[in-house]
């Protein structure tokens, strides 16, 4: 069974988000995002200690694909430096799980090739 995990993105803003998550899912890289308006995040960035209101993307997929969501989140993401973390799932509905790794491309390892499932 293939890993699925959490990978957690901040945005700028609510339409970056839904931007950036509407493109992921459209290129199968991940099952689904959730977003969420208006976390507040304290930071320190070149040198100054800031209060920012951000939108937080909560994205599923298969752990092989982190390499390839961080590329495309980069060249998406107004952010010089974006968060884009990932956390294990440890446990989940197996329904939900084979519906992740359903909805996701598939890399052929031997190949180098991406497919959609």
């Amino acid at each position: 069974m293939q890993k699925t995990i959490v990978i957690f993105i901040t945005t700028s803003s609510q339409d970056e988000a839904k931007k950036i998550g509407q493109i992921l899912r459209e290129e199968n890289l991940i099952a689904c995002c959730n977003i969420v308006p208006s976390i507040e995040s304290i930071f320190t960035w070149q040198g100054r200690t800031l209060h920012e209101k951000e939108t937080l993307m909560i994205c599923k997929t298969r752990e092989d694909l982190f390499g390839a969501v961080e590329k495309r989140v980069r060249q998406l993401h107004s952010y010089e430096v974006p968060e884009i973390i990932a956390l294990p799932i440890i446990q989940g509905s197996k329904d939900y799980l084979d519906w992740v790794a359903q909805e996701t491309k598939t890399i052929t390892e031997t190949e180098g090739t991406e497919t959609t499932k």
